[in-house]
């Protein structure tokens, strides 16, 4: 079992990881990126397709927004930082470093969008694949400019290592508890290596993964949320979980392709099954109302009329502007038998962002000593209850950026941990059985869905609570024996995370933002 050492291990590579990866690259300090995926754009941040704000010039108006869309729930410091800071952070690395290809008129000049619950058009983006955009212009930067930034593709985060829970002597145990890197599965090899560092960086995204329908990459199962937990560090709002209105309906699958808000900010109506535009009826901003009232309302549409989806019409726009406006959308429908140009789009909500996590404060530092959290897996408190659209790309990149700050301030005084103190990791002899860990993650799925889904019950969650015990005694024995795949490591976090959901949602007996409850 060979170890490595680094300044700064960063376990994600969407936005927010690359973000605070390019600020301490740039300060020369050596950086591992740890990422499950063989490809690293794999990721939240290329499937996100609306835009980013870009809050210069209207930086009160988007505290408001913020707010506003949250119920009131936000962290007025965290929404202020964000809107003041946000925008010089942007120029400086997406504009002038990753060069991210944001849609310019013919002058040149940036233009903008606007989305649901925003007060004005402030959102870049880059057609309707702007998630992608950045992604890619991001890696570029990072792989083309930097010799020391290591990538491990295939490689699964396992667990955060202590002193406390890894140490090889007892007297390790009083020792200041903070965490000294990860255990990390190397899918090739299968083997398990210790990366030390002197400061761990989550970026892993968020949960949608463990519902049966959702529009997040399946990485997105929770394993940061579940290595912060057992390493120690405090989990918050873990049940506001924002459903996104409008994927597309395409039969029973899982991962559902997103029909991006930007479609509704642009004109798209809401129809139901028997072709009357519904939205009045539940909210006087209709389409663009914020996301949980609009998704609450395609549900009950859907019981009301007894159909499996609703639809978003915008075929009363030019075919030519719909094509140049959302190619992408445009040809996942086209490829479906729906024509977006003369066709209604088949919608029905999915999970789509979460709003909680490891809880940080404005500098993406955790409760745990030496570990920081950035991007959708962190709650520093800007969504509250409930996310206005287009700040996730915003958030992540944002406290990206001063997590790096801060650890550059500390990591003279910091030493990167002997390995030989902390215990090698031993596999299990059994072969895993591959059927019986697909089977669970469907229980998983179908629990979280049904019981703890867009509406939640006291009788809903009781029923789920029976569930998660049958299923956590089960993958736990089967975890200690088994040999490791990381389907196995991925559904072992779910499950934990998906608890840590149902135990937030039954203390919480209070409607509010994306979060609702009958009784």
């Amino acid at each position: 079992m060979s170890d490595f050492e680094f300044d700064v291990l960063i376990i994600g590579t969407g936005i927010a990881g690359l973000s605070a990866a390019a600020g301490l690259a740039e300060r020369g300090l050596r950086v591992a990126i740890v990422t499950r995926e063989k490809d690293p754009s794999q990721t939240n941040t290329v499937w996100a397709q609306g835009g980013i704000i870009y809050a210069k010039g209207s930086e009160e108006s988007l505290v408001e927004d913020i707010l506003k869309a949250s119920a009131g729930t936000s962290s007025v410091e965290a929404a202020r930082l964000v809107a003041y800071e946000s925008s010089t952070i942007l120029e400086d690395l997406l504009i002038h470093k990753a060069h991210s290809n944001f849609e310019r008129d013919e002058s040149g000049e940036l233009l903008f969008t606007k989305e649901a619950a925003h007060s004005t058009p402030r959102i870049l983006y880059r057609g309707d694949y702007t998630g992608k955009d950045i992604q890619i212009t991001l890696l570029n930067y990072l792989k083309n400019s930097f010799k020391n930034v290591t990538f491990f593709t295939s490689h699964t985060a396992i667990d955060l290592l202590t002193a406390l829970h890894h140490g090889v002597k007892i007297q390790q145990r009083y020792e200041e508890n903070k965490v000294l890197g990860a255990y990390v599965f190397n899918q090739e090899t299968k083997e398990v290596q210790k990366i030390l560092a002197k400061f761990t960086i989550l970026a892993t995204g968020g949960i949608g993964a463990i519902y049966l329908h959702h529009t997040n990459s399946e990485g997105a199962r929770g394993d940061g949320h579940a290595m912060a937990k057992r390493a120690g560090a405090v989990l918050t709002d873990m049940e506001f979980i924002q459903f996104h209105p409008t994927s597309f309906y395409a039969g029973a699958t899982h991962r559902r392709f997103l029909v991006s808000e930007a479609v509704r900010g642009e004109g798209g109506l809401l129809i139901n099954s028997n072709g009357v535009r519904f939205m009045g009826k539940y909210h006087p901003d209709m389409e663009l109302a914020p996301r949980d009232v609009v998704a609450r309302a395609i549900a009950d549409e859907m019981i009301e009329t007894q159909s499996d989806c609703v639809y978003l019409d915008i075929t009363h726009k030019d075919p030519e502007w719909i094509k140049n406006r959302f190619p992408t959308i445009y040809k996942h429908c086209l490829e479906h038998g729906v024509d977006m140009c003369k066709d209604r789009i088949p919608v029905v909500p999915a999970a789509h962002y979460t709003c909680g996590g490891v809880k940080t404060d404005l500098k993406g530092q955790t409760t745990l000593k030496n570990l920081y959290a950035v991007g959708e897996v962190a709650c520093t408190g800007l969504h509250g209850a409930n996310r206005l659209a287009s700040t996730s790309l915003l958030e992540g990149m944002t406290f990206g950026h001063f997590a790096a700050l801060d650890i550059i301030k500390k990591v003279d005084n910091e030493k990167i941990y002997s390995g030989d103190l902390i215990k090698n990791w031993v596999d299990g002899t059994e072969e895993v059985d591959t059927a019986l860990i697909h089977q669970d993650w469907q229980t998983l799925k179908q629990t979280m869905w049904n019981y703890v889904g867009l509406t939640r019950s006291k009788d809903r969650l009781s029923r789920a609570e029976a569930m998660f015990n049958e299923l956590s005694d089960e993958i736990n024995r089967f975890y200690k024996d088994a040999k490791l795949v990381d389907s196995l490591i991925g559904l072992r976090n779910a499950v934990e995370v998906g608890h840590q959901v149902l135990l937030a949602s039954r203390r919480n007996t209070q409607s509010v933002g994306c979060f609702y409850r009958k009784s």
